[in-house]
């Protein structure tokens, strides 16, 4: 079984058998989609909310409103079907709480997770677990095999979902 690590902005869709990792999870957040049936698997690792709101539109992958449709997209061209595919999310924190202006605009992992949920209601997409928000950075490791999903925060254990 081959690991491979989801880098920051990045998207990795594969088959199983695959551990797809993402480490050091802070603001950004981890998509998981996960077609049991097919055993088609994607991760992503999205940095910022909308698209529109950046000057930089060089790599959509980075923002989560465009990242679920992406992967969907790569899922369904190797054989996944969207009204299979449950996702997990993880990360989203607030690591700098001190710096948040009272509106909360800085949020940015509140934003991120409000961004992924608005898309995948818009897919029919049912979120299946999710650890979200909190003041912690993560570590994910999603198994394409049996969809399961560890994740580690410092100084915890490993939680399985």
């Amino acid at each position: 079984m081959m690991e491979i690590t989801v880098g920051i902005g990045d998207i990795k869709v594969t088959e199983s058998p695959h551990i797809l990792r993402i480490v050091g999870l802070g603001s950004c957040i981890a998509i998981v989609l996960n077609d049991r049936s097919t055993r088609i698997g994607g991760l992503a690792h999205a940095m910022l909310p909308h698209i529109e709101e950046s000057h930089d539109k060089s790599n959509p992958s980075r923002f989560s409103d465009i990242a679920v449709g992406m992967m969907i997209e790569e899922m369904e061209r190797r054989g996944a079907r969207t009204q299979e595919i449950r996702a997990k999310i993880f990360g989203g924190s607030n690591m700098f709480p001190e710096i948040i202006f009272s509106n909360g605009s800085m949020d940015i992992g509140k934003r991120n997770i409000l961004s992924v949920k608005e898309e995948l209601k818009r897919y029919n997409i049912q979120i299946a677990a999710s650890e979200v928000g909190d003041h912690i950075g993560r570590t994910v490791l999603f198994d394409t095999g049996d969809g399961s999903v560890l994740v580690k925060t410092a100084p915890l254990e490993w939680r399985k979902y």
